[in-house]
């Protein structure tokens, strides 16, 4: 039978030791290892189904760790450390991590984040291989094809800016997107007046979406990161 394999790139013992037990019950196929060379090493040889990586390594910082894998590879990484700053985290977002777990974490969050990142992941597989023109989220509905929004089956008037970035949110639903990330996909710069802007967008297309259906809260904010599109019944 074949089982996921999750590589655990953490030098504090007891935590890796942690991991390793939680993800082994769950029935994944575990490596761990302290150091991020031996971790990198790791990958180049026998490869991963998904990384947890700290940043405290003592051979090197977990962010060079991040940089040197995503030079060759969109293995799913997430960040696991004890730096729970905001910035430190939408540096780690936009640096290519698919997500941030801050120390301390129950098993129950770990597994909840990691069956969190199989889910976007494959939603994104599935997209790519069907290319479907209609995205569909609780009352939401986009049709790329028109390019055009509905709640409830009522269009939603949207001006070419909140339309991207619903958009944008849609097509990797499940990722947290950092302002940067967005204002640099929307306007092509990420400037503190680009940002001020988003802020006011996407709070006038929750207003647009919640009028119609209050019910629906499909876009979430990550206050001082960014957004990200959450799925709805």
């Amino acid at each position: 039978m074949f089982k996921e394999k999750i590589l655990v790139i953490e030098d504090d013992i007891q935590i890796q030791k942690f991991m390793v037990y939680t993800l082994e019950n769950a029935g994944f196929s575990v490596e761990g290892v302290a150091k991020g060379k031996d971790g990198i090493d790791f990958l180049i040889q026998k490869n991963a189904d998904l990384v947890l990586l700290d940043l405290g390594l003592p051979d090197m910082d977990g962010m060079d760790v991040l940089h040197k894998i995503r030079k060759w590879s969109e293995v799913p990484i997430i960040i696991v450390s004890a730096r729970d700053q905001d910035k430190e985290k939408a540096q780690a977002l936009d640096d290519g991590a698919d997500d941030y777990l801050t120390k301390p974490f129950s098993a129950t969050e770990l597994m909840a984040r990691i069956r969190g990142t199989y889910r976007r992941i494959q939603y994104m597989k599935n997209n790519m291989l069907e290319e479907e023109p209609v995205f569909q989220n609780g009352s939401l509905t986009i049709d790329y094809k028109i390019q055009t929004a509905y709640v409830n089956r009522e269009e939603v008037h949207l001006p070419p800016i909140e339309y991207k970035i619903l958009c944008l949110l849609a097509k990797n639903m499940g990722r947290v997107l950092t302002h940067t990330h967005i204002t640099k996909e929307i306007w092509g710069s990420s400037l503190e007046g680009d940002i001020a802007s988003l802020r006011v967008h996407v709070a006038t297309l929750r207003k647009k979406i919640e009028k119609k259906d209050r019910n629906n809260k499909c876009i979430q904010t990550h206050i001082g990161i960014g957004y990200c599109m959450v799925k709805q019944e």
